[in-house]
């Protein structure tokens, strides 16, 4: 992101790239009415989370773009995107407050002397695009605490937890078919929206609607049971897809959806604004929300955590619910 070139020689230096620029005078309330606004894509809906008027929001992100120096967003006419600066700018600011959360946590669950080992399972999605850092995080508040981290499908997982044998799965909630047979907590709930390319007709105009999409060629990702999660909300419609590609690789379908052989429908948790090779990819709201994407913990109803299981369920829904 060299962008120096294009700026007047008596422009502050963007901190995007590197050290914030006169940090002192970015508050933590900014970065977290920023994070609320780049997480659900519209300054409305980011004023009602913080319980601020939307001026409010707007005052923020207008106060780090004139300090930075950048464009964070792209002004959309149903919301805004963050521009390559505010995704690399979000990155950091997620970081910051995580840390602050977990800091602030910490003086009042001073466990980080317990030892022991969790033995957890997660599907390929969350364990891809979920986990990681609140993996990290938790290694962090409490460093004598082994994972042993188990890759699985949904049904082995939830096997193995019924079984004794996996201490707490982490999976789709909203894929499993019956949330009942375990103790089990929901951590968050991920929109699913349009992605396309650039230019593309459905991103013109008003949200789209399944009707619309389904005119245009699309690209179905298949890893873990997503054909048949999509398929449950477009058959709930009495609509179709016109299926152009079925992929496994997350990776593939962003290339796909960049270069215009389609478009796709899928969440936030799992989206990125670009492909591998760095073309660009748009995401909007539909017109009528498809059902979220749900992640939660199963552990075995009636069963006893050990205390190292306790924690790391206790961190993850305290993490998940800030």
């Amino acid at each position: 992101m060299a962008t120096s070139d294009k700026r007047s020689p008596g422009r502050r230096k963007s901190g995007v790239e590197g050290v914030f620029p006169a940090a002192k005078e970015i508050t933590l309330r900014q970065m977290r009415y920023f994070r609320s606004a780049a997480a659900t894509g519209q300054f409305s809906m980011a004023a009602t989370e913080e319980h601020v008027s939307q001026s409010a929001i707007t005052n923020a992100v207008m106060a780090l773009e004139q300090l930075l120096g950048v464009r964070l967003f792209d002004r959309l006419p149903h919301g805004v995107a963050l521009t390559a600066e505010g995704n690399h700018l979000y990155q950091h600011v997620t970081r910051i407050l995580e840390s602050v959360d977990d800091a602030l946590r910490q003086p009042r669950v001073r466990l980080d002397t317990l030892e022991g080992t969790v033995k957890i399972a997660a599907s390929y999605t969350v364990l891809g695009y979920f986990l990681p850092g609140l993996l990290a995080r938790f290694r962090n508040s409490y460093p004598h605490i082994e994972l042993a981290l188990h890759d699985l499908t949904r049904p082995e997982v939830e096997a193995r937890v019924l079984s004794g044998d996996i201490e707490l799965g982490i999976v789709l909630l909203s894929n499993v078919p019956d949330p009942g047979r375990f103790a089990h907590r929901s951590l968050i709930r991920s929109r699913r929206q349009l992605w396309a390319a650039p230019g593309h007709p459905l991103l013109e105009g008003g949200a789209p609607t399944l009707k619309q999409i389904a005119r245009y060629p699309y690209i179905l990702l298949t890893v873990d049971e997503g054909e048949e999660s999509t398929m449950r909300y477009w058959q709930a419609k009495r609509l179709a897809p016109d299926i152009a590609f079925r992929t496994t690789s997350m990776e593939a379908l962003r290339g796909l959806v960049a270069h215009g052989f389609g478009v796709t429908v899928l969440s936030d948790m799992v989206f990125r604004p670009w492909s591998l090779e760095g073309k660009e990819i748009e995401a909007r709201p539909l017109a009528i929300p498809a059902p979220d994407m749900e992640v939660g913990i199963l552990w075995k109803k009636g069963g006893e955590l050990s205390p190292s299981a306790t924690a790391l369920r206790d961190f993850l829904i305290y993490a998940c619910s800030r």
